[in-house]
């Protein structure tokens, strides 16, 4: 038996004829962890997906290469050969376990088909393994969980759940793709922990792809780099880190978001004050149902003035972007909430309408957020149309353009729809559409978080530049620590929709004073913990 789980070998992929990964070769030993790295587009998930013959043959193909998997050629496998590769040998976690789930089954059905189809268990035996495999990913409760749907389970969970049917059959090499983007710091510690702790328990090796180079760290044996579909890098990762040979690599070990926050005058009037701030959901449902209430956001009050930004963090469910909507008066809340003078909360409807132009948010999902019906001028230019209609066609369309420009972006780009663009460009049309207004205060909700780390940098400084050049005040709701300390002047930790802790920035980065903000901390900045 040959000493390697995996061995490629001069790989080609080709999307209706044209080469997009091109002359891959690397290797994963048994018990290995090795990291494929690089940007979006360099071709990580493409080669990852053709180990397990996923892509969408025949439109993609093999122009040439070897795919060895236990010794067996996998390339051109029959569909037969490849459901004894799939689960039995090679098992897969995939970056969004909410997509990759069925929203249609629970969750021991959905664990337990793979034991049907591999395994030919009985109903009961399969019950019992499904079990076994929820407990040792660590899923709490695990024998409740099992009639419970995909959305009932946070992300956390529904991962661990993607960690259990990968290991099913026990494979001998786990691919995991991005398999912690959109967890929580402290939930992404956990899943990393897991899958550590399961590589030595099962003697498995392990294939990570990521572009988070703090992951790659900790985690891998051998890191190999991508980009533009080839390696241009591979070798133990304590060399890559240590001493890159190869610019690229280089330049993504520097992509860090980095600098300071724009300075903020203490005495820069008040943009937004929120005070005992509230939003309650009833849980009960059915109309004869008893009344139970959840306090998503209780008793919060905030001050955002001109120029500063004000981080929110904390974990999924603890309240951040509900506090955010409030304040922006998107939900009803308890409380009162100023727009510099003006009582939001006194007012409705209508009479909201002529101060949403000051209030813009920018959301997670840059292609989600863009329709792809609409040109980017139409997308950028809908505020404009709704709150300055007295601008004619031709002021519009340079109104658009200077945003545009004013983001990074060319001018000439105006006609162009959002698959035209890459995520980081298409996130700054999304920055564009809300500064187009001149709006006083923005709420970037987790803006970065889809990105590589090379674009968040980039990100990161067009924000802070903006900022700086209109006086902009920031809500910036995010998971990831390192983007927030960049950004945030001012900090709120939220646990169970409460402030646990508040104040400047950069003494709660540099002296937490509650377990949890410490947890939080050590999770981000200090992955040893892991």
């Amino acid at each position: 038996m040959s000493s390697n789980v995996l061995e490629i070998r001069d790989l080609a992929v080709a999307f209706r004829g044209e080469e997009v990964v091109r002359g891959v070769g690397f290797d994963v030993g048994r018990g290995e962890t090795v990291a494929l790295v690089g940007e979006s587009g360099s071709g990580k998930s493409v080669t990852a997906l053709s180990v397990m013959q996923l892509l969408p043959y025949p439109v993609a193909s093999h122009p040439r290469g070897s795919v060895l998997v236990d010794g067996q050629e996998v390339l051109g496998a029959t569909e037969e050969e490849m459901l004894k590769v799939r689960g039995d040998r090679v098992g897969m976690v995939f970056q969004e376990p909410m997509t990759s789930l069925n929203p249609l089954h629970h969750i021991e059905k959905q664990v337990a088909e793979i034991l049907f189809v591999h395994r030919a268990m009985g109903k009961r035996e399969a019950r019992e393994r499904t079990l076994e495999l929820l407990r040792l990913v660590g899923l709490q409760r695990a024998e409740e969980r099992l009639q419970a749907y995909p959305h009932e389970l946070s992300g956390g969970q529904r991962q661990r759940v993607m960690i259990a049917m990968a290991l099913a059959n026990e494979p001998d090499l786990l691919i995991a793709d991005e398999p912690t983007t959109a967890l929580d710091v402290t939930v992404q510690a956990q899943i990393l922990a897991l899958l550590a702790d399961l590589k030595r328990q099962l003697d498995m090796a392990v294939l990570l792809i990521t572009h988070d180079l703090g992951i790659v760290r900790k985690m891998a044996d051998r890191v190999c780099v991508m980009t533009d579909g080839r390696i241009v890098e591979q070798g133990p990762a304590e060399r890559i880190f240590g001493a890159p040979a190869h610019d690229y690599t280089r330049r993504l070990l520097a992509a860090e978001p980095k600098g300071e926050p724009t300075a903020a005058d203490p005495g820069a009037p008040v943009i937004m004050r929120g005070e005992s701030v509230g939003v309650r959901f009833n849980l009960a449902k059915g109309l004869f149902a008893r009344r139970r209430i959840l306090k998503a956001v209780d008793d919060v009050s905030v001050t955002i003035r001109e120029g500063h930004t004000l981080g929110i963090v904390g974990e999924s469910g603890s309240g951040k972007t509900t506090l955010a909507l409030a304040l922006l008066r998107l939900i009803a809340s308890d409380g009162a909430v100023h727009l510099g003078e003006t009582p939001l909360h006194a007012l409705r409807g209508k009479a909201l309408r002529p101060l949403r132009s000051d209030m813009q948010v920018v959301f997670q999902d840059p292609y989600g957020s863009l329709s792809p019906r609409q040109s980017i001028y139409q997308i950028v230019g809908a505020g404009l149309r709704v709150h300055r209609p007295e601008l004619g066609p031709g002021e519009r369309r340079e109104r658009v353009a200077s945003a545009l420009v004013e983001v990074g972006l060319d001018a000439a780009m105006l006609d162009r729809y959002p698959h035209e663009f890459s995520g980081g460009q298409r996130q700054r049309v999304a920055i564009a559409r809300a500064i187009v207004l001149r709006p006083r205060i923005v709420m970037l909700d987790e803006p970065t978080s889809s990105l590589d780390m090379s674009v968040q940098a980039q990100i990161v400084d067009l924000l802070r530049d903006l900022q700086a050049r209109h006086r902009l005040a920031y809500l910036f709701i995010s998971h990831d620590l390192k983007v927030v300390r960049a950004l945030a002047g001012e900090l709120i930790v939220m646990k169970d929709g409460a402030i646990v802790e508040q104040g400047p920035a950069g003494k709660i980065f540099t002296a937490p004073e509650t377990d949890y903000t410490k947890s939080l901390m050590a999770a981000a900045f200090d992955l040893e913990a892991v």
